[in-house]
């Protein structure tokens, strides 16, 4: 069964990156905005379709990356998703480290990566993150 993978990210150009790069390990939804982001998680996961993996830009608009992981926690939550099973997401921003709130996000995400985004780093955190081998 091959991976559902969603790309919140507002910027096209690095939607189209990460869609080109991610396609390789799975099936990738693009969407423009936090809104959008979070309807098509619960839509997927009210199907059954969990996301594997989640590439979450911290600003978008409509409401930022913060707010839609909690929102696609709390979705989980609420459909019996265990912390074991639940999508992986890695938070993307332009912001470099120092600038990314670390409480706002709390322990939900599990990998932050600066934009623009470094191929080599990011290969090593989706082999961290079980997504690919």
């Amino acid at each position: 069964m091959t991976m559902k993978i969603l790309v919140a990210e507002d910027d096209v150009a690095n939607a189209k990156f990460l869609s080109k790069y991610l396609s390789k390990f799975g099936d990738v939804v693009i969407t423009p905005d936090g809104i959008a982001a979070v309807d098509e998680f619960v839509s997927a996961l009210e199907k059954g379709e969990m996301f594997g993996l989640v590439c979450l830009d911290i600003m978008m608009p409509k409401i930022d990356g913060y707010k839609v992981l909690a929102s696609i926690r709390s979705a989980e939550r609420k459909h019996g998703v265990s912390r074991m099973l639940r999508s992986k997401v890695i938070m993307t921003s332009a912001l470099d480290e120092a600038s990314f709130d670390s409480n706002l996000a709390s322990d939900d995400y599990d990998d932050y990566i600066c934009k623009p985004i470094d191929i080599m780093k990011f290969n090593d955190m989706l082999k961290k993150l079980d997504i690919i081998k």
